[in-house]
């Protein structure tokens, strides 16, 4: 969803830095960027290791999460990417199945879902919350992919981090990334990359994964 979907990643950064000057703890950007991709659970789990925080880690979490929702709230410049809405109607009317699988929190994916009115387009969320190991630990794609009752070889992922990548590969899943112009992420192992979201079409998934996609 983050970077793909919608651009949140600006909002997460915000929350981060407040949260960090909070914690009273300097975190570079290059630890940050190794960040992207990763749920919040897994991103304190290695701050509270590598700053040897006493803080818990479930109070860790709560703390961002509010700053996240506070953040969002009072943002007017979160968009959904240019192109996307019109892909993912374009998808859904010929009959694929798309379901979004992110690190985001569920209160995070439903608040974009909500602000944007996107719920009707997908069949199910998967949160990073779910799994004790986020990206690039494949089990987010292989649970999506049990959840569409299809093959992982019918399947595509679309995805804009490095970890994001990585973790569809593990899972054996065809990768897009989605590169932005200000991204700085390795697209290296992704199976196609695009720019903007008008290089991929209908055509371009239905030929890329099996006709038992396309619904009867």
């Amino acid at each position: 969803m983050d970077g793909v979907l919608v651009d949140t990643e600006p909002v997460h950064f915000q929350a981060y830095i407040k949260h960090f000057q909070e914690l009273d703890i300097n975190v570079e950007n290059d630890l940050y960027q190794t960040f992207i991709g990763s749920s919040t659970k897994n991103i304190y789990a290695r701050i509270k290791e590598i700053y040897n925080l006493p803080n818990e880690l479930k109070d860790l979490i709560g703390r961002k999460r509010e700053l996240f929702a506070q953040e969002f709230e009072k943002t007017t410049s979160v968009y959904l990417m240019k192109g996307v809405l019109e892909l993912i109607k374009e998808l859904h009317h010929g009959g694929i199945q798309l379901i979004v699988a992110s690190s985001s929190s569920y209160d995070n994916i439903n608040s974009v879902f909500k602000k944007f009115d996107i719920d009707k387009y997908f069949t199910h969320k998967v949160s990073g919350e779910d799994f004790a190991e986020s990206k690039p630990n494949p089990a987010i794609f292989l649970k999506a992919v049990e959840l569409s009752g299809h093959q992982k070889e019918e399947c595509i992922v679309i995805e804009d981090s490095t970890n994001g990548i990585k973790a569809a590969n593990r899972a054996g899943i065809f990768v897009i990334g989605y590169q932005s112009a200000e991204s700085i992420q390795d697209y290296s192992s992704a199976n196609k990359v695009i720019r903007h979201y008008n290089e991929i079409t209908f055509e371009t998934i239905r030929d890329i994964t099996s006709p038992t996609l396309i619904k009867k």
